[in-house]
């Protein structure tokens, strides 16, 4: 539907101003308006499809990732499972080196909810590694974004999994 709206847009454009300007600078200046046009409509298809009144977001990201590799993360929201996801190694070196992977993006509605993210991989020694981290939030008016983090703690040379809201503050 998009392409249709842009094609009429175009083709309007060029009866319209046929004798105007050049066909090169012309067919720029259409072109940047279709890019425009379409940057707006992804952004309102957004809006539709992921309401901040019912949004919830996801994002995992790490410290340095010295203690453990990870392999997956399965996402629980309210005991049922509604993301998973298995890393390749250039995702994880990605993530390691500051990336921050969004996971989940959906809509939920408003009052308590229980999440659960279950990591699985290679901790300390190359040893299998499953480890769920737990976090209950309350959904209100504003979109709900968390962060899974999973950082190296060095006291004791494991992973530590922690859940960070962030505000819209």
């Amino acid at each position: 539907m998009k392409v249709l709206v842009c094609i009429a847009l175009l083709f309007a454009s060029l009866l319209a101003r046929a004798d105007q300007l050049p066909v090169a600078t012309e067919l720029e200046q259409l072109k940047q308006q279709v890019i425009q046009l379409n940057r707006e409509l992804f952004l309102l298809e957004e809006e539709l499809l992921f309401p901040p009144q019912t949004q919830l977001a996801v994002f995992v990201s790490a410290d340095a990732g010295q203690f453990f590799q990870l392999d997956s993360v399965q996402l629980l929201l309210n005991d049922t499972p509604v993301e998973s996801h298995l890393y390749t190694a250039q995702q994880w070196d990605a993530i390691k080196r500051g990336a921050i992977q969004p996971l989940y993006k959906g809509n939920i509605k408003a009052g308590e909810h229980h999440l659960t993210a279950v990591f699985v991989g290679k901790g300390p020694d190359n040893r299998d590694y499953r480890r769920a981290v737990s976090h209950t939030f309350t959904k209100a008016e504003d979109a709900v974004l968390l962060e899974l983090q999973i950082n190296d703690r060095s006291s004791d040379y494991q992973p530590d999994f922690v859940v960070k809201p962030w505000s819209n503050d």
